[in-house]
């Protein structure tokens, strides 16, 4: 189903899309009643779905049959004229080999260099690497940080955790502890420029080309005007 709906995009859009993939959360898979497998069995069944979606976007019928997945004379039937770039979340070294196999890009949430320079040393120094930087925008620092504890906390708890937690009020409980003096240097927050700047400056010397913010908060508007007129000005040196 991914490979047909990844494939189907890749048309729609004039080849401008990418499949990103991981090795999932709790949160979003628990509810469909197939158990939650330790994190060596979802690495086993990533590595399965990639080679099943990657043999269908070579077009024809394939046929597989491995420990977790099986497929019957399945085709995608309309497949774009150009390869789908394939992207693979990376956080530790099990993950990296799944992405070494497999993906065209590496997609992080922490500026680890090791990762990215294995991965570039494998896949090509041109690989792409993409991260995202959540960051909480608002004209005064202290309500800025105030809107980052009270939506955001949860990602002080760090992926070892957040992976394992089943709903929102398991997230709300385990980051109940978390102060927002905590989140203070690891979220960009408040009117400061600069604060943004040095935030993306580590990410690009961890060996980083794309970023993506994740602004928290409701006044995105206020967060585009800041963009406009002072981040992006700011970033003119990353181009």
């Amino acid at each position: 189903m991914v490979a047909q709906q990844a494939a189907t995009l890749a048309c729609l859009s004039n080849g401008r899309f990418t499949l990103g993939v991981g090795a999932g959360e709790r949160l979003n898979e628990h509810v469909v009643g197939g158990g939650w497998p330790p994190v060596d069995a979802r690495h086993e069944m990533l590595r399965e779905a990639l080679e099943i979606i990657t043999m269908l976007w070579q077009g024809g019928y394939q046929s597989f049959r491995g420990t977790h997945f099986t497929l019957e004379d399945a085709r995608v039937f309309d497949l774009p004229g150009d390869p789908i770039p394939l992207a693979v979340a990376v956080s530790g070294p099990e993950s990296l080999e799944v992405a070494l196999a497999y993906a065209d890009e590496l997609i992080a949430t922490q500026p680890v260099p090791e990762l990215i320079g294995e991965f570039r040393g494998v896949r090509g120094q041109a690989a792409s690497a993409c991260t995202q930087l959540p960051v909480a925008w608002a004209a005064d620092e202290e309500s800025a940080l105030e809107v980052a504890h009270r939506m955001f906390r949860w990602s002080a708890l760090g992926w070892k955790v957040q992976s394992e937690l089943p709903n929102p009020i398991n997230f709300d409980a385990a980051s109940a502890h978390v102060r927002p003096e905590d989140l203070a240097a690891d979220v960009p927050h408040g009117p400061d420029v600069g604060r943004y700047v040095d935030a993306v400056r580590s990410m690009a010397d961890a060996g980083f080309d794309q970023l993506a913010f994740v602004q928290i908060g409701d006044d995105q508007d206020g967060f585009f005007r800041f963009w406009e007129h002072e981040l992006q000005p700011a970033l003119a040196e990353f181009a």
